[in-house]
Order: structure tokens, then C-alpha cells, then sequence
């Protein structure tokens, strides 16, 4: 048993001992490789990395100038982006001139009973003028204007001693036109169809006044509403309730 111990470390130890050869014949065998350049190409070397770092300096330059002008498009791409919409907004609120398709009512008095000396009617009460343009909006009216002053949410139209006034504007005198605009010509021309049947014409009629529906016109003006706008019941919120600071 002994012996047969023996014999296993000794073939361990020789084990051991031939690989630590091996390793030391391969390492005498490939010996570490020198840098054995001359002076000039080592020179030439340096200039090749002294290039290809000026190469990765312009580029990276580059990308700089790159992402630069990036974030510069879309700082610009935001302010544009908010201009578009300050304007969409006051093209809703009827701050702006508008041109679209649409129709041209005139209000007049009628002349047949003028001449049988029927009293003459001079000017629209406020409640007829309300009822017209509620059927407008209900034919999809999108741009009213009347006597050339427009129509927004927040007008008011009201008899001020004995005087029509829409927003402080008298309608003193007839002829008085609306006009409405609307999207598209197809649409200016069923609003066309809707008011000439439109019992519109039959109350204004009671009132001694004609109300005469104008051909569908390509481009009907509507002008942009020249009064201040009042907004009432909002505040504005601290940066700190909502906002940033």
C-alpha cells in the first residue's frame, strides 16, 4: 500500500516537473518581440496617431455643430408651433379677416308699403336679428358679420334707447347686409337653398322689412371683431399651483 502511494506522487512530482519545462522551452523558444523601429518610423507612427486624432477631434466637432443645430430647429419648431396656434386661436375667437364662400343677406324695408303709405320701418329689432342668426348657426354658419361688424360668442345685441346696437355699434339705417361665410362653396350654396325656404323671410316680413338672400359667392369677407374682449371669472395661476417656476 505504501509502495503504491509512493509511485503516485512520484509520478505527480514528474508530472509537475515536465509541464514547468514545457512552459520554460516555449518561453526561451518565442522570445518577447522588441520594438526594433528606427528613430524616423517611429516618428511617421506618431504622426499617423496625431492625424487620426485631429480626424476624431473634426468629427466629433461635427456632431457638436450637428446636435447644435438640431436643438436650434427645434427651439424654432416651438416657437412656430405656438404662433400657429395663437393664431388659430384668434381666428376662433373672430379676431381676424376672413375669406370664404358664403351668402350676403340684405335687410330693407319693403317699398310696396311705403308706397301705400304703411309706416316705415328703419331699423331691425334686436329679438329678429337673434332669431336670424340662431338659424344661421343651425344651417352651420362659421363667419357672420353684420353692418360690417362681427359676430362673436360673447356679442351682445340689445335695444338701447329705442336703437339697435350690436357691441355699442348702432345699426341706425337700412339697407343693413349679413354675411356669412362658411368652409366650402357646397356649403355656401345649401345655406343658399335653406334661407330662400327659411320662414326668416315671412317674420321679417311681418315687421315690414325684406329680407333678400344674395347668389352663393366664392369669397365673402367677413372682417376680424375690432373690440376688446372681455374674459371674466379667470385668474391667472402661480408657478407654484401649476406651472413652472
Amino acid at each position: 500500500m505504501d509502495k503504491h502511494k509512493k509511485n503516485i506522487s512520484f509520478i505527480a512530482i514528474s508530472a509537475v516537473i515536465g509541464f514547468m519545462i514545457a512552459i520554460q522551452f516555449q518561453t526561451v523558444k518565442n522570445p518577447v518581440e522588441r520594438d526594433t523601429r528606427d528613430l524616423w518610423q517611429l516618428r511617421e507612427a506618431l504622426l499617423q496617431e496625431k492625424e487620426m486624432q485631429s480626424d476624431l477631434l473634426r468629427e466629433i466637432r461635427s456632431n457638436e455643430e450637428k446636435l447644435l443645430a438640431y436643438e436650434s430647429k427645434q427651439k424654432q419648431s416651438k416657437e412656430q408651433t405656438l404662433i400657429d396656434t395663437i393664431q388659430e386661436l384668434k381666428i376662433e375667437a373672430g379676431m381676424t379677416e376672413v375669406q370664404a364662400p358664403g351668402i350676403t343677406l340684405r335687410i330693407e324695408p319693403i317699398l310696396e308699403k311705403v308706397q301705400i303709405g304703411a309706416p316705415i320701418s328703419n331699423s331691425v329689432s334686436p329679438e329678429l336679428l337673434k332669431r336670424l342668426l340662431n338659424e344661421l348657426n343651425r344651417y352651420d354658419a362659421k363667419y357672420v358679420s353684420v353692418d360690417d361688424q362681427r359676430i362673436i360668442n360673447t356679442t351682445v345685441i340689445r335695444d338701447i334707447n329705442n336703437e339697435t346696437k350690436i357691441d355699442g355699434h348702432a345699426l341706425s339705417s337700412l339697407p343693413i347686409e349679413v354675411k356669412v361665410a362658411v368652409d366650402k362653396m357646397a356649403t355656401a350654396e345649401k345655406l343658399y337653398n335653406q334661407m330662400k325656404v327659411s320662414k326668416a323671410t315671412e317674420e321679417f316680413f311681418i315687421e315690414n322689412l325684406k329680407l333678400k338672400v344674395l347668389e352663393p359667392n366664392p369669397e365673402i369677407t367677413i372682417p376680424g371683431y375690432d373690440n376688446p374682449i372681455r374674459i371674466r371669472y379667470l385668474e391667472s395661476i402661480k408657478a407654484s399651483e401649476g406651472g413652472n417656476s
